[in-house]
């Protein structure tokens, strides 16, 4: 009980403190209900998916409420691929008091008869599967609607503490993504600021290999060279860019809504940069800065695959 009590608590402060967190996808929850119709128990678990895809595993004597329960669903999560499970305990006094649904026995019994006739060596019928048919063998329900809508109200808590474990995940999602942003714009700033420097240290280069090969080349012709190295080299526009990504990831993680597709659209932008980067590098730095840069892209593009 320690676990929810403070998953709840978290999410209280949450809410109260006006906190927007994102959700990750990866959640599990467990609600436990007794009702004087029986004990429910629901599990859910969820992980990663395009889309919001729900599977369910439910009595045949809940079948009735597998739209409502998809509903509830879709009302309260966006993305993810969601396994349900509802497990149903009858009363100790109805677990020994069984119906049989003979309408339904009857005509089980009479088609296998039917089947019967097509062979020439027919098995008998095995009464006890006829019994394991879905609706032959059912308990006795006091009250079905009452079942009903504690199954209903038991899915809500399920789903709040699911969303509640989400959340919690997600916050720890969000500051790693928020640490790699910053590492990426500092270096950035770090490139930006050793830019002339690099320049300079091409241009002593390329004077001390002219002089080397001992020949006379026109101070006007080695100036042009070097205009022109600059030109190839100038990566100020993929740094205004990378740094414009990495605010706008910032804000997407503070919008109070599902942000998975476009941070992962964020993600594939500022790769771009980054190789655009490592192609005009002039130096093993800024290729080792281009390098250092591909890997946090991708260790958040990892943990974006988890955020509805």
């Amino acid at each position: 009980m320690l676990l929810p009590m403070l998953l709840v608590n978290m999410f209280d402060y949450y809410l109260n403190s006006g906190m927007i967190v994102i959700r990750s996808m990866t959640a599990f929850a467990r609600k436990e209900q007794p009702t004087q119709q029986g004990d429910l128990t629901w599990e859910i678990r969820s992980v990663n998916h395009r889309y919001l895809e729900t599977s369910l595993r439910l009595d045949e004597r809940f079948r009735p409420l597998e739209m409502k329960i998809k509903k509830l669903f879709s009302a309260k999560l966006g993305r993810g691929k969601i396994d349900a499970s509802l497990r149903y305990k009858a009363p100790e006094e109805q677990q020994s008091s069984m119906n049989i649904d003979q309408g339904l026995a009857k005509s089980l019994i009479t088609h296998c008869d039917d089947l019967a006739l097509l062979t020439t060596r027919p098995a008998p019928v095995d009464m006890l599967k006829i019994l394991q048919w879905p609706g032959v063998l059912q308990a006795d329900i006091l009250d079905q609607e009452a079942l009903n809508k504690s199954v209903m109200a038991a899915l809500n808590d399920a789903i709040d503490e699911l969303i509640v474990t989400r959340e919690t995940e997600g916050a720890a999602l969000q500051k790693m993504i928020e640490q790699r942003c910053d590492e990426v714009n500092n270096i950035a700033i770090d490139v930006r600021k050793r830019m002339p420097e690099i320049l300079e240290q091409q241009r002593t280069r390329l004077a001390e290999r002219v002089a080397e090969l001992q020949v006379n080349l026109d101070p006007e012709r080695l100036e042009q060279e070097m205009v022109m190295l600059a030109q190839k080299s100038d990566v100020a526009e993929e740094l205004d860019r990378l740094q414009s990504h990495v605010t706008e990831v910032q804000n997407v993680l503070q919008r109070d809504e599902p942000t998975g597709r476009r941070l992962d659209f964020l993600m594939q932008e500022l790769n771009r940069e980054a190789n655009t980067l490592g192609s005009k590098s002039i130096n093993t730095e800024t290729t080792r800065h281009s390098v250092d840069l591909k890997v946090l892209i991708e260790q958040m593009r990892e943990q974006i695959q988890n955020i509805e």
